[in-house]
């Protein structure tokens, strides 16, 4: 089993993380980063608890998927502004994945956004021989998109606020 963590400091409050991330979210809504794609399949509850999404990200060419995998991925432990966890299943290597997500506040309107996965391969032949070289793969991608992302999202998040502020005024 691979456990990949990293974490980053950003320039924005929890609140701010939380409303780029559970935005509230539609069945069959498609979100789209780079060369990530997901589709949410439920929303969840209120506070983003229970939806499930289909997910399609780049993985190592020689896998012969033609660079492409998917998984499908559910939320639970959802705690509104600080943490919440995923658990997914994926192919190619057929392979299951757990990430947890903590927002930490380090005051003066900065987070450090915590992450942490762990990747486990069910066929044991191909965990010995790929596991680590594929999950290595996705977690770089994955560490870029997700820092990229909360970045541009809270932008957005601000630029649409001060829009709203000047409609309003």
């Amino acid at each position: 089993m691979q456990d990949h963590s990293y974490f980053f400091d950003i320039d924005a409050t929890r609140e701010e993380i939380w409303a780029v991330f559970w935005s509230p979210k539609t069945k069959g809504q498609i979100i789209e980063h780079g060369d990530v794609r997901i589709e949410i399949l439920h929303p969840g509850d209120a506070t983003g608890e229970g939806l499930v999404r289909h997910c399609h990200f780049r993985v190592p060419q020689y896998l012969f998927t033609g660079g492409r995998a998917r998984s499908w991925e559910w939320i639970t432990e959802v705690r509104p502004r600080e943490s919440w966890r995923y658990d997914g299943v994926g192919k190619p290597l057929y392979s299951r994945a757990t990430g947890w997500t903590r927002l930490e506040d380090l005051g003066e309107g900065q987070t450090r956004v915590h992450f942490r996965e762990t990747y486990h391969v069910f066929n044991p032949l191909l965990r010995v021989l790929l596991e680590k070289a594929v999950h290595r793969f996705i977690s770089k991608d994955n560490d870029r998109m997700i820092k990229n992302s909360i970045e541009g999202g809270v932008r957005a998040l601000r630029a649409h606020r001060r829009e709203s502020s000047k409609v309003a005024s």
